[in-house]
C-alpha cells in the first residue's frame, strides 16, 4: 500500500497553520492588550515577553502558505483569489506591526505614541483579518471549472465579521495568560483580572459560533449531526466548558504556566472543531484535497524540502524558547 503524499502534505499543512496561530497568536495578542496598559513600563515589559521569539513566529504562517501553493495548486489559486482583500490587508498590517515593534524602542517619547499606536492597529487588523477568512472560509467558496466564480466581497458577511471578533477575543486571552506566565508583580496581577472576563466572553462567542455555523451552513450541520460524525464531535463543547472551567480556577491559585497551557487547548479543540466541520475538502463545501492535489511528482519533490526544513524550525524554536525561559522584568530586555 503506497504512501497517500495529499494526505501526508495536509497534515503538515494543517499542523503548520496550527503552529502559526498558536505561536502567533499570543504575539498579536500582546498588542491587542496595549490600549489597556498605557504605561510606559508595562508595555515594555509586554513588548519584552516576546522580542526574541516573535519573528520567528511567522515561520509557520510563510510554510504553510508555500505547502499549500506546492501541493495544492487550486488550493491556493482559488483561496487566494476569493481571499485576495483580506489576506493582503492582513500581510500590511503585520508588516506595519512589525516595523513599530523595532522603532517605538528607539523612538522618542514624543513619537513613541504613534509606534505604539501603529503596533496596536497592525496587531488589532492582522488578527481581524485573519478571523475574517477562517469565517469566510467556513462558509464556503463558490468555484465553476476550476476557478473562482463568486464577487470581490463575498468574504465580507455578519458571520465573518464576528469570527474576527471572536479571533481578537482569542488572541486576546492567549496574550493575556502568556502575560501571567511571563511578568510579575502588579502587571502579572492585572492579566490575572483580565483573563477571568476574557475567558468567559471567548466562551459565549464559542457558544455562538457552535449554534450560528451550522444554522448558516446545511451540509456543516449534516456533518455534525449524523453518524458517526457526531460522535467525534460531541466531546469537542463538554471538553471546551471543562477547560474553560480549569482556566478560571488556575487563575485563583498563584497562576504561571497553567492558564497558558488551558487556553492553548481552548485554541486546538477550536481549531479540532473547525477541522470535524470542513474534513477532507481544502475548499469547502466540496473539493476535497485529493480533488485540489498537484502532480505527484510536485507534491513528493516539495515533500522531501518540507520533511528536512521542518525539523530544523523545531529545533530553532524550542531552544529560542528555552534560552529565554522565565520571567521578564521591568528594566531589562532585549533591545
Amino acid at each position: 500500500m503506497g504512501i497517500d503524499i495529499s494526505l501526508l502534505w495536509a497534515v503538515l499543512i494543517l499542523f503548520g497553520i496550527m503552529m502559526y496561530v498558536i505561536m502567533d497568536g499570543f504575539d498579536l495578542g500582546i498588542g491587542i492588550l496595549f490600549p489597556f496598559m498605557p504605561a510606559r513600563e508595562d508595555r515594555d515589559v509586554m513588548m519584552n515577553t516576546v522580542a526574541p521569539v516573535w519573528d520567528g513566529n511567522e515561520t509557520w504562517l510563510v510554510l504553510g502558505g508555500a505547502g499549500l501553493m506546492a501541493a495544492f495548486p487550486l488550493a491556493y489559486s482559488v483561496i487566494l483569489s476569493a481571499f485576495a482583500m483580506p489576506l493582503i490587508l492582513m500581510l500590511l498590517a503585520l508588516i506595519f506591526r512589525g516595523v513599530a515593534f523595532e522603532f517605538r524602542f528607539r523612538a522618542s517619547d514624543a513619537r513613541r505614541r504613534w509606534w505604539d499606536a501603529a503596533f496596536i492597529g497592525g496587531s488589532l487588523l492582522a488578527t481581524f483579518f485573519q478571523g475574517i477568512t477562517l469565517g469566510a472560509f467556513i462558509e464556503g467558496i463558490k468555484v465553476v471549472d476550476r476557478a473562482y466564480a463568486g464577487g470581490p466581497l463575498d468574504w465580507l458577511t455578519p458571520f465573518t465579521v464576528f469570527t474576527g471578533i471572536g479571533l481578537v477575543i482569542a488572541y486576546a486571552l492567549l496574550g493575556c495568560t502568556w502575560l501571567v506566565l511571563k511578568t510579575e508583580g502588579d502587571l502579572q496581577k492585572r492579566m490575572i483580572g483580565m483573563a477571568r472576563p476574557l475567558t468567559l466572553v471567548l466562551l459565549i462567542v464559542i457558544g455562538i459560533l457552535s449554534v450560528w455555523t451550522p444554522l448558516g451552513n446545511g451540509l456543516i450541520y449534516d456533518r455534525w449531526f449524523t453518524f458517526p460524525n457526531v460522535l467525534w464531535f460531541a466531546p469537542v463543547p463538554i471538553l471546551v466548558v471543562l477547560v474553560c472551567w480549569g482556566l478560571i480556577r488556575s487563575l485563583n491559585h498563584d497562576p504561571h504556566a497553567e492558564p497558558f497551557v488551558y487556553t492553548l487547548c481552548m485554541v486546538f479543540l477550536g481549531y479540532s472543531g473547525l477541522g470535524i466541520s470542513v474534513w477532507p475538502n481544502i475548499i469547502p463545501p466540496d473539493i476535497s484535497i485529493w480533488d485540489a492535489a498537484g502532480p505527484p511528482e510536485s507534491q513528493g519533490f516539495a515533500l522531501v524540502g518540507a520533511l528536512f526544513i521542518i525539523p530544523f524550525i523545531l529545533m530553532y524554536t524550542s531552544w529560542a524558547y528555552y534560552v529565554f525561559r522565565g520571567k521578564v522584568k521591568a528594566g531589562t530586555g532585549y533591545h
